[in-house]
């Protein structure tokens, strides 16, 4: 897989900075997530916004080494901002364009830096989202932006360390949207903050009336977007050579096809003639859901899983259209359009098609190409585990699983499984979630003539035992002492098996994971 993700890679990467310079283009609101340019018409910026772009000239320090040893000077680099951004999103517009060869987690992180307007010697003025300045109209507050503050075209700005303190990323758990100001729910009375344009008029009426309004409004949502259709359409023009490209990429066979796929394929092949599923169709949807919907969907609307690069919500929206059509290319099945279709589908109403056949064009050649041995399947993977075992940390994986498992660590119950059917002494020949809707008699084997327990057991997960219950309850708890020496934070596991015997034998494996807070003696 690794070889086709190179090779598709390259053409991802150059889609991503395809949509991020063409949404960064015009304006996104800063607390909706709308943008003029997109893709995804639940995030299309429908409002008409004045704004004109800018050029700002960005003061960054520079080393230089001369006869006296290094000199520091002040280097000007141009950089193209909107008069609507706010500070924000002119800071990441300005670190984007200023550290463009750095990647992004060791660039500066966007809170550790202040946006700093320079005019003459002793004219410097930190500009922010929110100050003393800040607009404010009743229970509104509008977020400040270089208009806001009259900055001109040309302007001197700087980029400097909040605190005198420069800070780089530690890790990567910024939410899109988590550092933009979001709107307080008026009914509490709290300020509400806008950017470009205000909530709709659906939000400012009282709770008891909004229904009404958005059944009155069902028609006007469907005719809306026929009036920004050619924005979008002019969207997709922009980005269809990089999404034909990254489709091509994907599904051709000019390069050698992964070991895997060709091998994992043709199980599937080998299992529907085993159990004579001759139905073309369903293996179709096999390998669908296998390969394109599982793995490249999942790349798709996570360009950050393999590329240091960070996302937001309006690049994510375009993506999703993307994705989505990607899916729709894989199925078999036509999708009937009409006028009451999703506009995101109508967009890639054409190319869908033949898309359609690139997919199937992609399987058959697959099926075509020299078979994979056991054998060879078990050296590429031992050789794969050797190329890349030093560039895998286990103890970061597992720290994240505890994270997870943390999270929920100090909840009464993760969940509850409930077992019911016939028993005859301690064997259980049924279980499951619903309620009985048979007799019993029918639920037991031939040679069990009468039940001697009905069992309506109830399996409870909790943190640090598992409990089952039928009539009686039953506790296991399993005490785990992990050996010594390890060093301070760092992830201690271990896996177990819970076997549950009677005529059907379950055996689940529990994963152990600690966190050392001190080294162990």
């Amino acid at each position: 897989m690794g070889r086709r993700l190179e090779s598709a890679g390259e053409s991802f990467y150059m889609l991503f900075r395809a949509i991020k310079h063409q949404v960064d283009k015009g304006p996104v609101d800063a607390v909706t997530g709308k943008a003029k340019y997109t893709l995804n018409d639940n995030r299309l910026l429908r409002e008409d916004v004045e704004y004109k772009t800018l050029t700002l000239n960005v003061a960054t320090p520079a080393t230089a080494t001369g006869g006296g040893g290094v000199v520091t000077a002040t280097q000007m680099v141009p950089a193209k901002v909107l008069d609507c951004d706010t500070i924000t999103q002119v800071k990441e517009k300005l670190l984007e364009q200023t550290w463009k060869g750095t990647s992004y987690s060791q660039r500066p992180h966007i809170d550790s830096l202040l946006l700093e307007w320079r005019a003459g010697v002793a004219g410097h003025l930190i500009l922010s989202d929110e100050d003393l300045t800040s607009v404010v109209q009743g229970s509104w507050k509008r977020l400040n932006t270089l208009q806001h503050y009259k900055v001109p075209d040309g302007a001197t700005v700087a980029l400097v360390p909040r605190n005198n303190k420069h800070h780089l990323h530690d890790s990567h758990d910024y939410m899109p949207g988590e550092k933009t100001p979001m709107l307080d729910d008026g009914d509490e009375g709290g300020v509400r903050l806008w950017h470009l344009v205000k909530a709709s008029e659906e939000s400012e009426l009282p709770k008891h009336r909004r229904g009404s309004v958005r059944e009155r409004g069902g028609e006007r949502a469907k005719a809306i977007p026929e009036i920004y259709l050619t924005r979008l359409l002019s969207m997709k023009g922009t980005l269809q050579k990089f999404v034909d490209d990254l489709f091509t990429a994907i599904l051709s066979t000019s390069r050698p096809v992964p070991l895997a796929v060709k091998y994992f394929f043709d199980l599937l092949d080998e299992q529907a003639l085993q159990h004579n599923i001759t139905d073309p169709e369903t293996i179709h949807i096999w390998k669908t859901n296998s390969l394109p919907l599982r793995f490249w969907i999942n790349i798709l609307k996570n360009p950050q899983f393999i590329f240091d690069v960070q996302t937001s919500d309006h690049v994510d929206a375009v993506l999703s259209v993307i994705a989505q059509t990607f899916m729709d290319s894989c199925t078999i099945a036509d999708h009937k359009l009409g006028r009451d279709s999703p506009i995101n589908k109508l967009l890639y109403a054409r190319d869908i098609p033949r898309y359609k056949q690139m997919v199937e064009r992609y399987y058959a050649d697959i099926r075509q190409t020299i078979s994979a041995s056991d054998q060879e399947m078990n050296s590429a993977l031992a050789e794969l585990s050797r190329n890349y075992a030093a560039e895998v940390n286990c103890l970061v994986a597992l720290h994240e699983l505890y994270k997870y498992i943390n999270k929920y660590y100090d909840q009464t119950k993760v969940c509850v499984m409930d077992l019911k059917g016939a028993a005859s002494s301690h064997h259980t020949y049924l279980h499951g979630g619903d309620p009985l809707t048979v007799p019993i008699d029918s639920l037991l084997p031939s040679h069990v003539t009468s039940p001697r327990l009905l069992t309506a057991a109830r399996l409870q997960y909790r943190a640090g035992e598992r409990q089952h219950g039928g009539g009686q309850r039953r506790v296991v708890t399993i005490r785990w002492s992990p050996a010594t020496g390890y060093k301070p934070y760092e992830v201690v596991q271990a896996c177990v098996p819970l076997t549950v015997k009677g005529d059907e034998t379950t055996v689940s494996r529990v994963a152990l994971l600690a966190l050392v807070s001190v080294t162990a003696d």
